[in-house]
C-alpha cells in the first residue's frame, strides 16, 4: 500500500513537470503540434500506470 502512495506522489510530480513543459511549447515556441502531444501523451501515461499500479 506504501508503494502505491509513494509511486503515485512520484508519477504525479513527473506528470506536472512533463505539463509544463507541453504548455511552454505551446505559449513560447509555438509549437501547437508538440505541445499537444507532449500534453496528452504525458496524461495518458500518468492515469494508465497509476491505475494498473492500483489494480495490480
Amino acid at each position: 500500500m506504501i508503494y502505491n502512495i509513494v509511486f503515485f506522489i512520484i508519477s504525479s510530480y513527473i506528470g506536472i513537470r512533463t505539463i509544463a513543459y507541453g504548455l511552454y511549447e505551446l505559449k513560447e515556441k509555438n509549437n501547437i503540434n508538440g505541445g499537444i502531444c507532449v500534453i496528452t501523451l504525458s496524461l495518458f501515461s500518468l492515469i494508465f500506470s497509476n491505475i494498473s499500479m492500483w489494480l495490480f
